[in-house]
């Protein structure tokens, strides 16, 4: 196994992604039994319900036998997670008691009883009902990090702490933790007691300020694009981290917050300002720096079409049949077309108004040139495309039935994401996880359910 000899390579005690010396350091007297109850398959991770067994190299996946305990609620920590799930990693999501997670709140729609917005990001997930609050319940908090791999979380700076559960907390009794922190603004600075939403980052990061028709308000993402890209940064980030940690043996803190993940994304637009003191503006479907590209209104719909260098602008002249644009002094080069954008994009628009979208779509079809409509969800998810690259999960949820969500973006020639578990109940596995993971008597279970510092739900 790769894995394994990664890990006597290092000529450190631990493999790949855990350090098994790490519970034994800890001073934790539960961990040791914790790690040994969730180590049965040999390679130095824990057993994962419907996980590959060693054995069939061809049902491994990069994060078999990775735990992470999450305490993520909404979208960008449940989103990230997610995905840690679907390469492997067995996720143990913690919820309140009874409400659970913020979004299963979220609605309408509703599948049956559960929110369609919680099913969407929460896949591959295990539910814990624990009241964090309660003495014993931050207690049981501890004892899993020390079973754990990775702490993720995304409350307020200091909240976990108050609880003793922040960085400082949990290094003390798992110092090979991977504690990833989610943010509105980061962990230090002016407003970090402030809540971080997508839209407020959104406003803040000037994102907003750029998105809209030009002439016409600012304008909310259509998704929560600050939240997903959050999400992202944290999935990328946390896979950096346990390779640090296979690297040097420790732990550490990752911080994500939207405003700095936001800020990053501005990319281009940020730099023309940084460089050239160049103010942004919104362009509504257009680019500042690139003519033509943009929706155009078609008899019928829309259609988007960008030219991205000189070649491709005549291609396009030619398909709309106006071979004297392409000559015009006016449009030789982008730089030109930019200046006198105007001009151009009149000329273009009023050809394009001419025939339907599909007339449209059959005449660039092979011309070179990047096109496609705009599409709602009944013409996505009916697109031979988006059929063909899978990105379309269905499975049998306990009380929703049969569901669909969108599945990962990637695929890997090595392994397959297919299979998913269905996003769990609130507590679903709270018995479960007490035993499998710390090895906990159901006498000690029935306390800690009778004391309401956790809660099972029963699923019939």
């Amino acid at each position: 196994m790769l894995r394994a000899a990664l890990g006597r390579g290092s000529g450190r005690c631990g493999g790949l992604w855990r350090n098994p010396c790490s519970a034994a350091a800890s001073g934790s007297a539960r961990a040791p039994s914790a790690a040994s109850a969730s180590s049965g398959s040999g390679s130095g991770g824990g057993a994962r319900s419907g996980g590959a067994s060693p054995a069939d190299a061809s049902n491994v996946k990069p994060l078999d036998g990775v735990k992470i305990l999450d305490l993520t609620r909404v979208l960008a920590g449940p989103f990230a997670t997610m995905n840690l799930g679907d390469l492997g990693a067995e996720v143990i999501k913690v919820e309140r008691p009874g409400a659970g997670d913020d979004t299963r709140a979220w609605g309408p729609p509703f599948a049956g009883t559960e929110s369609v917005y919680f099913l969407s990001v929460n896949r591959n997930k295990k539910s814990i009902a624990i009241n964090m609050k309660d003495s014993k319940g931050a207690k049981l908090i501890r004892e899993l990090a020390a079973a754990s791999d990775v702490f993720v979380e995304n409350y307020i700076p200091g909240k976990l702490a108050e609880m003793g559960l922040g960085y400082e907390d949990i290094k003390n009794v798992a110092p090979h933790i991977v504690y990833c922190s989610i943010t509105g603004y980061g962990q230090t600075g002016p407003v970090v007691q402030r809540g971080g939403y997508d839209s407020i980052a959104a406003a803040v990061s000037g994102l907003m300020h750029i998105t809209g028709h030009e002439d016409g308000e600012p304008v909310k993402m259509g998704v929560a694009m600050t939240d997903l890209a959050t999400g992202l940064y944290t999935y990328g980030a946390i896979m950096a981290g346990l390779l640090q940690r296979y690297k040097t043996g420790k732990g550490l803190h990752i911080d994500c917050n939207l405003l700095s993940t936001q800020v990053a994304c501005l990319t281009h637009v940020a730099a023309n300002y940084l460089n050239c003191k160049i103010e942004a503006k919104r362009w509504g479907t257009a680019h500042g720096s690139i003519v033509p590209y943009q929706a155009f209104k078609t008899k019928d719909g829309y259609i988007v079409v960008g030219a991205g260098n000189d070649h491709q602008f005549v291609t396009v002249c030619k398909v709309l049949n106006l071979p004297e644009v392409s000559k015009d002094s006016r449009y030789q080069t982008n730089a030109l077309r930019v200046r006198n954008r105007r001009e151009l994009i009149d000329v273009l628009s009023t050809r394009f108004s001419e025939k339907t979208t599909i007339e449209w779509l059959q005449l660039f079809e092979g011309s070179g040139v990047p096109y496609g409509p705009i599409n709602n969800m009944q013409q996505v998810f009916s697109d031979p495309q988006v059929l063909h690259n899978g990105l379309v999960m269905e499975m049998n949820h306990p009380t929703a039935g049969r569901i669909a969500v969108p599945g990962p973006g990637v695929r890997y020639s090595e392994f397959d994401v297919s299979h998913p578990k269905p996003p769990p109940l609130v507590g679903q596995h709270t018995v479960e996880i007490l035993k499998s993971m710390l090895g906990y008597e159901d006498d000690a279970i029935e306390e800690l359910l009778r004391t309401g510092a956790v809660a099972q739900h029963e699923v019939r």
